[in-house]
């Protein structure tokens, strides 16, 4: 599962970072706290073109009643992109990136009842690129001009170092993937599939943080600084 994450980047270094030709007129303040629901970053490809957009973090299909929809829609399991309807038809055709800085998880300690949240980040403090999906929302009447762009982070088998901490994580694409990944006219859904495995273990690096974080409205980059676990003891998130 990845339900927070940090997005404290400038979008100009992210747009660089990932050679992206048009940036929305829609940016974000710096969070070090993303919560389901919030506005995010994503890179997609339309019209020949590799875009960052701010989409809503939580899919809303576009046969959806509601947006609500959304809410239990964060994340999408790698082995069912192809079968489950969610899913399905963005993973043929709507295909993005999330840029993410790092992202939280919480590993249960021997013994207690709490939970640690940790910090898990690139080795080398370059951004990680969550595979995603979107879709576009326009409400039960089609014409509708309330139009709401949505995406779903990706999930798969966790490798050895996550694997301490959690049986799932996000699938993490390397640069020579990107482009097979965007390319909306890429319907090679078995070619697909393969880009979906668990990044190296010497790719990232985990940290104990504050559980300041299980607090949504806690956003700061002092969420960030290490701690010691033995010390730190707080509620553990729901």
């Amino acid at each position: 599962m990845c339900g927070r994450f940090v997005s404290a980047a400038p979008p100009d270094e992210i747009a660089k970072y990932f050679s992206v030709d048009t940036t929305s007129e829609s940016l974000l303040e710096p969070s070090y706290n993303v919560a389901p629901t919030n506005d995010i970053y994503v890179v997609v490809e339309t019209g020949g073109l590799r875009r960052l957009e701010t989409f809503h973090w939580g899919l809303v299909p576009m046969w959806a009643k509601d947006v609500s929809v959304g809410n239990k829609m964060i994340n999408a399991r790698a082995d069912g992109l192809a079968t489950k309807n969610a899913y399905k038809r963005a993973f043929a055709r709507r295909r993005c990136i999330i840029p993410v800085d790092g992202f939280y998880e919480w590993k249960k300690l021997p013994g207690q009842k709490r939970k640690q949240p940790v910090y898990i980040y690139r080795a080398d403090g370059e951004p990680l690129a969550l595979a995603g999906l979107w879709d576009v929302w326009r409400g039960p009447e089609r014409d509708s001009e309330d139009v709401l762009r949505s995406c779903t982070i990706i999930t798969g088998e966790p490798n050895d170092k996550i694997a301490e901490v959690h049986d799932r994580m996000p699938v993490i694409l390397p640069p020579s993937a990107w482009a097979a990944w965007l390319d909306p006219e890429n319907d090679d859904i078995e070619a697909l599939a393969k880009l979906l495995v668990p990044a190296p273990d010497n790719l990232l690096e985990i940290r104990p943080v504050s559980t300041m974080v299980n607090n949504v409205r806690e956003n700061g980059p002092e969420l960030l600084e290490p701690v010691d676990p033995d010390a730190d003891a707080g509620d553990t998130l729901l």
